[in-house]
């Protein structure tokens, strides 16, 4: 089996979600090849083959370019699977790119399943199983799903050049607005979920927050329910988190939540439900009333 993964490039830097397409790859046990419009100044430490394009001719996204680059790369490898970060980046250009070759596209994969790929359905708040109906596929999997892999060694260059003009010009990026919070520098957190009830609960997550000396995070339907601002918002829709300590207080454990504090070194969940989801990555499940054991935890850390 082999694969050709599309990694990304920013602001004149490799991004560091190229490596989670290795770890995506190794996981299926596939061969790897690896294309990136980029520069010769920040090559990836890879020893297999890179098909190169010049950013500063193709531009770091202009769409009907990077498809042609795509499309020669895999005309020269013949891959099972072209395997994009499922970014703004990755989701634009792969349908483009499934369509060109009709094969199916499986977006957002989460995990590997049965010869098959997990993806979110029903708002991600459940999973199935998928398998492409085409001999050949195009996948974006989720960014943080898959565990980064740096291969080591230097590449095997060889060059791609995109022929004809472009009908979309690139014009730069935005900066993302200023959070109020950085929670991805955070050392600990203490999340609030649905099930602290309701808005003046808050008060009493952000005790046991400021208990630790961490930061208050949240959940999307705390944040969409208005009980927090969206700065606190961690998962896919919000920030991103690796803290040494994760604490999930009445969350159940939507997809899209998990995939943003998954990482993190320890995690425990507070939960009065024991088959919550959340409960199949914490270290520690305290099957609980959140209110109650919320306290009395905080009083015991302040002391």
């Amino acid at each position: 089996m082999k694969t050709l993964l599309v990694g990304e490039y920013r602001e004149g830097k490799l991004l560091d979600s190229t490596y989670e397409l290795f770890g995506f790859a190794g996981q299926m046990g596939a061969e790897t090849a690896l294309l990136l419009v980029g520069s010769d100044a920040h090559l990836p430490a890879y020893g297999g083959t890179l098909y190169l394009a010049d950013a500063a001719a193709c531009g770091e996204y202009r769409p009907d370019l990077h498809k042609k680059l795509v499309l020669e790369a895999v005309q020269k490898e013949n891959p099972d699977y072209i395997v994009f970060v499922h970014s703004s980046y990755g989701w634009d250009l792969a349908p483009r790119v499934a369509a060109a070759l009709k094969v199916a596209q499986i977006s957002e994969v989460m995990a590997l399943a049965d010869g098959g790929f997990e993806v979110g359905c029903c708002n991600a708040k459940m999973r199935r199983s998928v398998k492409p109906a085409t001999n050949r596929a195009v996948v974006t999997i989720q960014a943080g799903a898959f565990p980064a892999l740096q291969p080591g060694g230097s590449p095997t260059i060889q060059r791609l050049a995109a022929d004809g003009g472009s009908t979309v010009e690139f014009v730069g990026y935005e900066a993302a607005e200023k959070k109020d919070v950085d929670l991805g520098k955070a050392e600990i957190i203490v999340s609030a979920g649905r099930g602290i009830g309701k808005k003046d609960n808050v008060s009493v997550i952000a005790a046991l927050a400021a208990a630790f000396g961490g930061e208050l995070g949240a959940s999307r339907p705390v944040v969409d329910a208005g009980w927090v601002e969206h700065s606190h918002q961690v998962g896919t829709t919000g920030q991103t988190v690796s803290p040494k300590l994760y604490i999930a207080c009445g969350i159940s454990g939507a997809i899209q939540h998990l995939a943003g504090m998954k990482k993190s070194d320890f995690i425990v969940a507070i939960n009065k439900d024991k088959d919550a989801p959340i409960g199949e990555i914490a270290d520690v499940l305290v099957v609980a009333d959140v209110m109650q054991f919320v306290p009395a935890l905080t009083a015991k850390v302040a002391k």
